[in-house]
């Protein structure tokens, strides 16, 4: 049989399941570097941390009043922050496993917050359409910058180097540049769930409720390539890039994984792929630094960590 054309199928074994969590696990996220661990945050009002090897659960923080939509990671692995219905953000220290500051000041639910690279600064998106900035080593208590101009709620957001990627309910992903202080949006025409850049953040995707993933120019707002096949109509689904940016992976609200090629967008085997969770899988994420680990999350309580033998 002659080797396939471009990235290999998406072949990966379950490894471990990370099943404490009480109903739906809205979050998880890889530590920085190529540590094996794993932070989680759900409808149980938990953030756990997992050893992604083993499968051992090593912590468990808790603090929040409301569920857990998300959870972003400083690049030193010691703190992280932790966002949902309690409309405010919990800064935590991993050793200790307390809160060390609460932020408050949305009117809403906080969808997503994320680290600048040396977590100095912190950006949170709410169901209040604000996408907020906060100095953590100042002393006050309020955002040192409000971005406003989102018409409905802010599901998503990346911090880069020099710019702001926000996507909201509203059809839109707007690039700040904070550089030249210019706001670029792509209207985009249904709600955005998920962006993510690429590395070199010439490009991101953007995954939208009616079953597409989009990958578009950063510079221009022009649409490069369209991913379908699965079904994403009612919730976040989190989609993320393959190994080396050259696969695009996403779960869907049937528990299925798809991928595709990031060139030409068709669907990787197996197509249709098997269903692998119960329910929805809300969150997708490939290992930073191991080309044969990812990780789903799913409304059936349940992560579950993925490999491939390395010489697949």
């Amino acid at each position: 049989m002659a080797p396939s054309r471009g990235p290999q199928p998406l072949a990966r074994t379950l490894h471990v399941v990370l099943d404490n969590h009480t109903g739906t696990v809205n979050v998880a996220r890889y530590s920085k570097g190529s540590a094996k661990y794993i932070l989680t945050g759900g409808q149980d009002r938990t953030v756990r941390l997992w050893n992604a090897s083993s499968g051992a659960e090593i912590k468990s923080f808790a603090a929040h009043g409301y569920e857990i939509l998300s959870i972003t990671i400083s690049q030193d692995n010691a703190k992280f922050a932790s966002s949902g219905g309690d409309r405010s953000i919990f800064l935590w220290d991993v050793a200790s496993g307390v809160t060390t500051r609460r932020i408050a000041g949305h009117m809403g639910k906080i969808n997503v917050v994320e680290f600048n690279e040396d977590a100095t600064v912190l950006a949170s998106g709410s169901f209040d359409s604000t996408v907020r900035l906060w100095d953590l080593r100042a002393q006050t208590r309020q955002a040192i910058q409000v971005l406003g101009e989102a018409r409905d709620a802010v599901q998503t957001l990346h911090v880069g180097s020099t710019y702001i990627l926000t996507g909201s309910v509203d059809g839109h992903v707007r690039t700040y540049d904070l550089r030249m202080g210019e706001l670029r949006s792509d209207f985009i025409g249904h709600p955005v769930t998920s962006v993510v850049p690429t590395q070199d953040a010439q490009t991101y995707l953007a995954a939208t409720l009616n079953n597409h993933i989009r990958l578009i120019d950063c510079s221009t707002g022009k649409m490069l390539n369209d991913f379908t096949g699965h079904v994403n109509e009612a919730y976040r689904c989190r989609a993320c890039f393959g190994h080396a940016e050259a696969t695009v992976i996403c779960g869907d609200e049937k528990g299925q994984i798809w991928a595709w090629d990031l060139v030409d967008a068709r669907i990787l085997q197996p197509n249709p792929p098997p269903k692998v969770h119960q329910k929805l899988i809300t969150w997708t994420e490939h290992h930073p630094t191991d080309a044969n680990e990812m990780i789903t999350s799913s409304a059936d309580g349940a992560v579950k960590v993925w490999r491939h033998p390395e010489n697949s």
